[in-house]
């Protein structure tokens, strides 16, 4: 949060939290300064409306679906983003649990309604947002980041690959869907939830003031969504297909996929087909595209 507009009710920003503990506690991890956001990224012709900062939240996504299902004037419009400091209850994907110490990382929501979009091709965004990710932290903090399928952020800690980030997208109402994304930035290594975790300050990178981070990260959302909106949800016309691709980690690999009903697919992920599903090559010779599940990349035999 920033250290202005002191208000009660969770929107402002406040010099501290309930109990008491100054945010300037930790100087490594200054709080976000949403004046500075809104001035850079709320513009005219852009797709962001407005730019909120939370002191804490249980989750940016839960909020920002409720406000869009709510209707609320002003807060239900495309491009409402809602970033919070500190989240308690984040949500990933199967109905994991996000968590993180506080302005450790980047945890924020935005609100999309592509109306030009067939519903069909909704798919794509939560791959649309990860290629903005992985676009926006390598312009912004110089780290080689990858994409495991379908919604993870992948960068290399001491050799190993570590999962940094993750997406999730949500309906909301008829028309929305809510993108919410959380990267751990300047987490330390006394501090991973899981040894598979890491974070781009221990990825190597050269920025971790997490304001240009976000700015970074939105303005390439902006650039995809735009590209894809434009060409009524195409991922092969505006390119995101391709891009998407040649990012994603878990392409040429050994995976497992794990399904819906206990089942599971063994096989070499081999293409990810035009609705966004990863294709995958079983020893049997069937290709097999999986929509929905969690993948694991096995190591070489």
């Amino acid at each position: 949060m920033t250290p202005n507009n002191a208000s009660d009710d969770g929107r402002g920003d406040r010099r501290g939290d309930p109990q008491g503990e100054s945010r300037w506690s930790d100087l490594d991890r200054p709080p976000l300064n949403a004046a500075a956001l809104r001035r850079a990224l709320v513009r005219e012709g852009s797709l962001y409306r407005a730019v909120d900062v939370v002191q804490r939240t249980g989750s940016t996504n839960s909020d920002l679906v409720a406000r869009a299902v709510a209707g609320q004037a002003g807060e239900a419009d495309e491009g409402v983003v809602l970033v919070a400091e500190e989240q308690t209850a984040g949500k990933g994907r199967l109905d994991r649990r996000w968590t993180a110490p506080p302005r450790s990382g980047l945890f924020f929501s935005v609100l999309l309604r592509p109306a030009e979009v067939p519903v069909a091709r909704w798919g794509w965004l939560p791959l649309l947002t990860g290629v903005a990710v992985a676009t926006g932290l390598s312009r912004a903090a110089g780290v080689d980041t990858a994409l495991k399928w379908p919604n993870d952020l992948l960068v290399t800690v001491g050799g190993e690959e570590r999962k940094a980030g993750g997406i999730l997208a949500e309906r909301a109402g008829e028309d929305g869907v809510v993108i919410g994304v959380g990267i751990n930035v300047t987490l330390r290594a006394d501090e991973l939830p899981v040894p598979q975790a890491g974070s781009l300050a221990l990825a190597g990178a050269v920025e971790t003031d997490r304001d240009p981070l976000l700015r970074a990260v939105l303005r390439a959302l902006e650039e995809w969504y735009g590209r894809w909106r434009a060409v009524a949800g195409d991922p092969v016309a505006c390119g995101l297909q391709e891009t998407y691709a040649a990012g994603c980690a878990t392409l040429g690999r050994a995976v497992r996929a794990e399904l819906p009903g206990e089942r599971a697919i063994v096989g070499e992920a081999v293409a990810v087909d035009g609705d966004g599903r990863l294709v995958i090559a079983t020893e049997e010779g069937v290709q097999e595209p999986v929509g929905a599940g969690d993948i694991v990349h096995l190591r070489p035999a």
